[in-house]
């Protein structure tokens, strides 16, 4: 599944999150818990990234964000934002990257943004579910000693992190499915999926399961096909809660 891109801007373009002198490290002189998470993603594990839009930071959003109450307001203003805060905008999504120095330049500068890793490649792929579904999903696993990757957790929605898929091997997959709910969705090819710590308007973004290391010292990921029919099963029996993509 596509997601959102946002505008299109490089990573050095002077926007709205382009740096201001004084903004960032000096609250975090070694670097804030979000740098160290997006350095870890993108030099240890190889996942290439990019900070995520955040709430606004004079929104109602940003005051839920800091304790108090209100809905989430995007820093993307955009007043129908379907995952306020939870996506990549500026810079987009095309100038994710595991170099190092642009890690540190955009957390040094931003260091509360999000954390968006993009999938597909030879990176990580992911399917995102209901909460309830996921939950479900796991406990089925765990019984029937399934092994799992890293799975990720919202308020409202689990991605289940998995190795990287082609297209082509999706396609033949879902065929064989006799439904496939919309509540289940693919993050490969020119998605994304928000990591923890992240904090996405007035939700923590956290680690249901946390990553473990395979051979290559990057995250053990496992294969789609040998999660995707529980997946399928337990979005199936989960309603839809609409159209709008809550993160």
């Amino acid at each position: 599944m596509r997601e959102i891109l946002g505008r299109r801007r490089f990573p050095w373009s002077r926007g709205p999150f382009a740096a201001r002198a004084g903004s960032g490290s000096g609250r975090h002189p070694h670097g804030s818990p979000m740098r160290s998470a997006a350095l870890t993603a993108a030099t240890q594990w190889r996942w290439p990234v990019v900070p995520g839009a955040g709430p606004a930071p004079d929104g109602p959003g940003h005051a839920a964000g800091q304790g108090g109450t209100g809905p989430a307001l995007c820093a993307c203003r955009d007043p129908e934002c379907v995952v306020p805060g939870a996506h990549p905008f500026d810079p987009v999504l095309l100038a994710a990257t595991t170099e190092p120095g642009m890690v540190r330049w955009w957390w040094d500068n931003r260091p509360q943004a999000p954390l968006v890793v993009a999938t597909g490649g030879t990176a990580v792929s992911a399917l995102s579910l209901p909460a309830v579904a996921g939950a479900r999903a796991l406990a089925r696993f765990e019984a029937t000693g399934v092994r799992l990757g890293p799975v990720v957790a919202t308020l409202t929605r689990f991605s289940v992190l998995v190795a990287p898929y082609a297209i082509e091997e999706l396609g033949e997959l879902l065929y064989a499915q006799d439904l496939v709910p919309s509540s289940l969705r693919f993050h490969g090819d020119g998605g994304y999926i928000v990591l923890p710590p992240s904090r996405t308007g007035s939700d923590k973004v956290r680690w249901e399961r946390s990553p473990e290391p395979g051979p290559s010292g990057r995250p053990w990921l496992p294969r789609l096909e040998s999660l995707l029919d529980v997946l399928v099963e337990e979005s199936v029996a989960t309603p839809d809660t609409g159209s709008r993509l809550a993160y």
